[in-house]
C-alpha cells in the first residue's frame, strides 16, 4: 500500500522503488536549462586580448621587478638592466590595457578616488597605479645614470610592489561567480605566481647576456615546472568545471601553454652554453606563461556561457546536504550565490 503523502512542501512517506520489480519512473529527471537559454548567471564583460594580457604583463611586471632587485644586488648589472626595462614597459602597457577595457581613462582615475582593502580590483588599481611610476623611474635611472640614489630606491619600491601585482588578478577573477575561476580559488594565487615567475625569467633568458643569466634559468626551470604543476592540480580539483578548459579557445590556449612550457624547461635545461638556445627558450618561456593566462580567461567565459558549470554543482552540494528539491534551480531560477560577488569593471 503506498502512504506517499502530499504536502506543502513536496512529497512525504514517499515508497522506495524496487529495481527487482522492475519498476521505472513515470517523469524522467528533470535537466539543467535556463529561461530561453539565456546564461544564468551575469558573463563577464572583460575583453580577451585586454583583460587576459593586462592579466598576463601585470605578472610579467611584478615578478620581473623582484628578479631586477635580486640582480642590482648581486652585481649583475645587465641582467637588472633588462628586468627593470622589461618591468617598466610591462606595467605601461598593463595599464593601456585596462584604459582599454574600461573605455574612458577617467573611469580608471576614478577607480582611484576610493580605497576598498576588501577589493581586489580597488587594491589593484592603486597597486598598478604606484608600480608603473615606480617601474619607470627605476629603468630611467639605469640607463642614463642619473640620480642613482632615486633609482635604487625606486627599484626596491617596485620589487616591494611586485608580489602584489602578479598576484592580485586571482583574487580578483576568483572573486567571482564564474565557475571555472571561482572553484579554483585555492589554487589560482599560485597559478598565476609561479607563471609570473616563468614570464620574468623567459624575458630574462631573452634579453640578458648568457654568462649572468644563471639565476634566471634556474628560476625559469622552477617556474614552468611549478607553473604546470599547480595548474594540474587547479582543474583536479575544482569538479566540473575542468571540462571548461578543453572547449574551443581555453583548449587550443591550454594545449599551446603546454607545450611551450615543456619546450622552455628543456630548452633551458640543454642549452645553458648557448646564447641561441637561451633566446629561444626564454621566448618559449614567455609564450607559454601568456597562453596560460589566456587560458584561464578564455575557460571562465565558456564557463558562465553554459549554465551545466552553475547548475549541476548547486544541485550536487544540495543533494550531499540533503536539502529540499533541486526544482528550484532546475527550472531554470537563478540561485541566490550566482550573483557575481564584484562585478568585473564596466
Amino acid at each position: 500500500m503506498n502512504e506517499t503523502d502530499v504536502t506543502r512542501e513536496g512529497l512525504e512517506h514517499v515508497r522506495p522503488r524496487h529495481a527487482s520489480r522492475g519498476e521505472q519512473p513515470m517523469v524522467p529527471d528533470a535537466e539543467f536549462g535556463s529561461y530561453y537559454g539565456q546564461p544564468i548567471i551575469n558573463q563577464p564583460v572583460w575583453r580577451g586580448p585586454d583583460i587576459a594580457g593586462y592579466f598576463f604583463l601585470g605578472g610579467l611586471g611584478g615578478a620581473a621587478s623582484v628578479m631586477a632587485a635580486g640582480a642590482h644586488l648581486s652585481g649583475r648589472g645587465e641582467l637588472a638592466r633588462a628586468l627593470k626595462i622589461g618591468g617598466a614597459v610591462a606595467g605601461a602597457l598593463s595599464t593601456v590595457a585596462l584604459i582599454h577595457d574600461l573605455g574612458r581613462r577617467a573611469r580608471f582615475v576614478n577607480m582611484l578616488r576610493t580605497f576598498k582593502p576588501t577589493s581586489p580590483m580597488s587594491v589593484g588599481s592603486w597597486v598598478l597605479a604606484a608600480y608603473a611610476p615606480a617601474a619607470t623611474v627605476a629603468a630611467a635611472s639605469d640607463l642614463t645614470g642619473i640620480a642613482p640614489g632615486i633609482g635604487t630606491l625606486a627599484t626596491t619600491g617596485a620589487a616591494a610592489l611586485g608580489p602584489i601585482l602578479a598576484t592580485y588578478t586571482a583574487a580578483l577573477v576568483s572573486n567571482t561567480a564564474v565557475p571555472a575561476w571561482h572553484d579554483a580559488y585555492r589554487e589560482m594565487p599560485f597559478v598565476f605566481a609561479s607563471s609570473a615567475v616563468t614570464s620574468a625569467a623567459g624575458l630574462a633568458l631573452v634579453a640578458a647576456p648568457l654568462e649572468e643569466c644563471g639565476p634566471a634559468r634556474f628560476l625559469g626551470v622552477l617556474g614552468a615546472a611549478a607553473e604546470l604543476g599547480t595548474e594540474r592540480v587547479m582543474e583536479e580539483r575544482m569538479g566540473l568545471a575542468r571540462e571548461a578548459f578543453y572547449e574551443d579557445k581555453a583548449s587550443t590556449y591550454q594545449r599551446a601553454a603546454r607545450g611551450l612550457l615543456g619546450v622552455g624547461i628543456v630548452g633551458s635545461l640543454a642549452g645553458r652554453r648557448s646564447r641561441l638556445a637561451g633566446a629561444l627558450s626564454g621566448a618559449a618561456l614567455l609564450a607559454g606563461s601568456a597562453f596560460t593566462r589566456f587560458a584561464i580567461f578564455e575557460a571562465g567565459l565558456a564557463s558562465a556561457a553554459d549554465p551545466k558549470y552553475t547548475v549541476v554543482p548547486q544541485r550536487q552540494r544540495l543533494e550531499a546536504r540533503g536539502g529540499r528539491s533541486t526544482s528550484a534551480v532546475t527550472n531554470g531560477h537563478a540561485p541566490a550565490d550566482a550573483v557575481p560577488s564584484e562585478p568585473p569593471p564596466t
